[in-house]
This record gives structure tokens, sequence and C-alpha cells, in this order.
């Protein structure tokens, strides 16, 4: 859990995940000589701050997006959300302007709309500011504010260790509306005639979705995926004896609505770890959970 937990607290908002890029950069760096297959690095100005990750020959792409929600600071120390993140007086938010370091307090109404930050001074105009992370663990659940999609991440490092065949695309701009996974699907297509991919990412407890009871597949959220493909991911699923749960929603997006408005005949399905407390600095994920995604995800990536 020390990679997670070193995961969650990169700052790396929407639209400024240079500093994630960078911590995944290293890591990959030292750690991929000692993985099953040394992949090909994919990065450069030309990908902007997304990064991909090229096994023997790929089949599926797994995506995964590196950004968070947070905080923009408009003026007179008044906030814009990035994403949607919960608002609650108290919580503790930190950032860097040029004046330096950043800790303050989240001002917010009873309705839970942004106002501003108590601090001592005015922070500088389009300054991010995140949650401050708090990392906990317990013997059945991890906690920390951007386990979404931290954790997401950090699966599919874990896959990657054993990975044979296969892409990992680390994206940008997810929890704002997206704009990166098009070209990368663009590349994967041309180059590798990619067809499947699988979204590693975050999903809700729900009343039809507990912790504990196993990684979610989503049949559909406010996108709906190929039924033809999902069919083959849940029988595949259902033949590895990894505890899974079938979810359905109405509202909810991930990386997968970029993958479908592309023009590429690319099928892709959600699968991830439900969470507590979305968007909020108290984010909390069920430990068995997170060891049936990486053990779906394992399974999916040499059968698919």
């Amino acid at each position: 859990m020390e990679l997670l937990k070193s995961l969650c607290q990169v700052h790396a908002p929407s639209g400024n995940e240079a500093a994630l890029k960078d911590f995944l950069l290293t890591y990959i760096r030292e750690q991929s000589p000692r993985w099953q297959v040394q992949p090909e690095i994919i990065e450069g100005p030309e990908w902007q701050d997304c990064l991909m990750l090229v096994f023997g020959e790929p089949r599926t792409a797994i995506f995964a997006h590196m950004d968070s929600v947070g905080f923009t600071v408009r003026y007179d120390n008044k906030l814009v959300p990035i994403g949607g993140p919960d608002a609650k007086t108290g919580y503790r938010l930190v950032g860097r302007d040029t004046q330096g370091e950043i800790e303050a307090t989240l001002v917010a109404d009873e309705e839970g709309q942004i106002l501003c930050v108590d601090f001592p001074r005015l922070i500088d105009r389009g300054t991010e500011l995140v949650f401050k992370a708090d990392f906990r663990e317990s013997p059945t659940h991890v906690q920390c504010c951007y386990l979404d999609n931290r954790l997401g991440v950090w699966s599919a490092l874990q896959v990657a260790e054993t990975l044979e065949h296969g892409v990992i695309c680390f994206s940008c701009w997810e929890e704002h509306g997206g704009g990166s996974v098009s070209y990368l699907v663009r590349y994967l297509w041309e180059r590798f005639h990619i067809r499947q991919a699988l979204v590693s990412d975050i999903t809700w407890v729900t009343e039809g979705v507990k912790p504990g009871k196993g990684v979610v597949i989503s049949l559909r959220d406010q996108r709906i995926p190929r039924r033809s493909f999902l069919e083959r991911v849940v029988s595949e699923a259902s033949q590895t004896g990894v505890p899974y749960q079938l979810e359905v929603e109405e509202w909810g997006g991930s990386d997968g609505k970029e993958i479908q408005a592309s023009p590429y005949p690319i099928d892709w399905c959600f699968i991830g770890a439900p969470e507590e407390n979305v968007h909020s600095p108290h984010e909390r994920v069920h430990r068995d959970d997170i060891e049936a995604m990486v053990a779906l995800y394992r399974a999916l990536m040499r059968h698919l």
C-alpha cells in the first residue's frame, strides 16, 4: 500500500497531470526490469501529459485516468470546482502558488455550494487546490482522497508486472470532461488495430453494489457499451472464480465515453472497485474488492 499512498499524495488535478506522469515514469523505469515483459514506453510532447506502455503484441488496452477533482482559485479566494468534488466546510485543501505552500480551509454553505477558502492572504488566481491526503488503513479498508482514480492507476501497475500482451494507457482530464482518450485510441487503432478496451476506474457503492462483494463490471452508465462485448467479459469473468458484481446506472461516465464517441470500432467495458464517500477526502474501498480488481484484470488481459 505504500505505492498507493504515494500516488494519492501527488498533486494532479485535471489539466495538471504532469507531476503524476513524472512519478509514474520514475516508478516504471525503476520497477519494469523485474516485470515479466519489458514494455515500450510511449510519452513525449506529442502526447501532452499522457503515457502508454506497450507489452508484446497487444489485443486489449487498459485505460486509467491520472487526474483528480479539485478546485481553482478565482478572485478574492473564491473557488471554482474542477470536476465534481464534494464540498463541506472544514475540508483541508493544499496547493502552491508563487508566494509559497498553501494549506487552507474550505468554506461552503449548507447546500454544499463552494464559497471560498479561509486563508490569511490572497492566493494567486488560477492556483489549483486539492484535498489534503490522509491515508488510512484498517484490516478491511483503505481510505484517502483520490482513490478515484489513483487506485485504478495502482491496479494497472500491478497488472503490468505479469502482463505479456496489452497496452496500458494513463490518460488525462477525465474528471473534467475528458479530451485525451480520442487521440490515444487513434494511435492504438492505427498502429495495433486494437478493438477492445477495459476502463480501470473506481465506481460507487449503491443500493445494488456493496463493499466487500467483489469488483464491479458495469453494464451501463450514462453510456451503453456494445452488449456482445459485455457478454464476453462477463462470461470470461464467471470462469475465473474472482468475485464480481454487475452494475447498472443511469448516470456517471468514464474514459469509456470518449472511446465510444471516437470514430474507431473499439469495444469497451468499465471494471473497477466500488467506493464510499465519492469525490471527498474520505473515499473508502474494501481490500477484498481491490484484490478482486487486480485478479480479474490479470485474467481478462490473458483471455480476451
